[in-house]
């Protein structure tokens, strides 16, 4: 059985109880894990509070915080503040220089960009340097259907190109809701079957839905530990435990 995971289920919510009721939404549409932009400033008990929540409902709830900068300082200040704080970051790429320094950078775990094909900077270059650092190229498809139809038609010839472009380059493409309301969540075959509109197999947007995304999340929470130093490298003992 698949476990399917919405890594960027991009509904706000105001307290607990609507925090709650997205959760059971998710999990009712057969969902194991979801993750939900969160604001930096939360504080490591309120981070604690959500994922108690969601244990409760009886979902894996992975803390996530998106990113928008203007440039490439801004961009490194934030990442330097935030990484050991969040599970999961992804960046919003509105420049070519944000796109550039995001794809190289081994901290950044999804690659986001305006929904404008202009505006879109993964080409070649976007792809070889997000290849050498295991970020993911995030596709939300509810917002894709939202647009007029004309511009709707130009994004997804775009995004065809793309996903094309990732696999060829071996980039891990991560399929996402971005719902940005209860009313937008899909079932995990529903946006399957939409994900094969950019020319994915359907056990490959299976995979972008399931298996990708939760290796992720598996790798993240293992370079959080305490006790990881390197890939392949964790203390085991400390101090008066060492032989």
């Amino acid at each position: 059985m698949r476990k399917f995971a919405d890594m960027h289920l991009a509904c706000s919510f105001r307290d607990e109880g609507e925090f709650r009721a997205l959760l059971e939404r998710a999990r009712k549409m057969g969902f194991h894990a979801i993750s939900i932009p969160l604001d930096p400033g939360l504080r490591a008990r309120e981070l604690s509070r959500l994922k108690e929540i969601a244990s409760e409902v009886g979902l894996d709830f992975a803390t996530r915080v998106d990113l928008a900068p203007e440039n490439r300082p801004e961009l490194l200040r934030a990442l330097r503040r935030l990484r050991r704080r969040f599970e999961f970051i992804g960046v919003l790429c509105q420049n070519k220089e944000v796109a550039r320094v995001a794809a190289r950078d081994r901290r950044v775990d999804f690659l986001m960009f305006p929904l404008e094909p202009k505006k879109r900077y993964f080409d070649r270059s976007e792809a070889e340097l997000a290849s050498g650092s295991n970020c993911a190229l995030e596709i939300d498809l509810m917002p894709i259907f939202k647009l007029p139809l004309e511009a709707r038609i130009r994004l997804l010839a775009k995004l065809r190109s793309e996903v094309a472009l990732a696999g060829r380059y071996g980039v891990p493409v991560v399929i996402c809701s971005g719902a940005l309301e209860p009313m937008m969540m899909r079932r995990p075959r529903e946006l399957a079957y939409l994900a094969t509109l950019l020319d994915l197999g359907f056990e490959d947007a299976l995979d972008a839905l399931s298996k990708t995304p939760l290796a992720m999340l598996e790798r993240n929470r293992a370079k959080l530990d305490p006790s990881f130093v390197a890939p392949g490298i964790r203390v085991v003992r400390r101090g008066r435990d060492c032989p």
